[in-house]
């Protein structure tokens, strides 16, 4: 068995859903999501193209879209997207949390400073806002407030250890040693 098998399940599951109702937006969604798993990419922005064709106010749909196009590079695409979801959900924290760490890969670090704060108004314990300003930090070499943010993440529960040893993200602070201290504790 592969590590997509649950993928392959949940592709299946929902082509039975939109086979049943080729208007289920949802499932258009939620199988675009299953194909962005597995890294097929062109499958996953068809999906979320339907969901949204079927309902242009889904703004879920518009944030899916944004992170398949965030993992293929297509950052102006993703920003787009976010952007959209934003105007549709003004008080959808992920848009905007999402859409900081695509300006953080972009290096507008000051764009992207902007919507994780806001991220963080929205929704102030979010794991994964608090790791995306840990990130936001770290891209710009302050390893002192990353390992801060990180620490603060990892407390409310953040513990995507793969991720934190290998996202190109951390690479500025990777040695520094508050950085090293936490990846040392994980292991104990």
């Amino acid at each position: 068995m592969t590590k997509f098998w649950k993928y392959d399940f949940d592709i299946a599951k929902y082509t039975k859903a939109i086979e049943a109702n080729p208007d289920n937006y949802g499932a258009y969604s939620n199988r675009g999501i299953a194909y962005q798993k597995k890294g097929q990419y062109s499958l996953s922005l068809a999906d979320f193209t339907k969901a949204i064709e079927l309902n242009p106010d889904f703004d879920m749909a518009y944030i899916n879209r944004g992170n398949a196009y965030q993992e293929i590079g297509e950052y102006d695409l993703s920003i787009t997207d976010f952007n959209k979801a934003i105007e549709l959900n003004p008080q959808n924290g992920m848009a905007y949390n999402n859409r900081g760490f695509t300006f953080i890969l972009m290096g507008k670090h000051d764009e992207a400073e902007r919507d994780i704060k806001k991220s963080l108004e929205l929704s102030p314990n979010n794991i994964y806002t608090l790791n995306s300003m840990a990130e936001l930090y770290a891209a710009k070499n302050d390893s002192a407030e990353a390992c801060r943010w990180l620490k603060k993440a990892i407390e409310k529960g953040y513990n995507n250890w793969s991720y934190i040893k290998t996202s190109k993200t951390y690479d500025n602070i990777r040695n520094s040693p508050c950085f090293m201290e936490i990846i040392s504790k994980q292991s104990l």
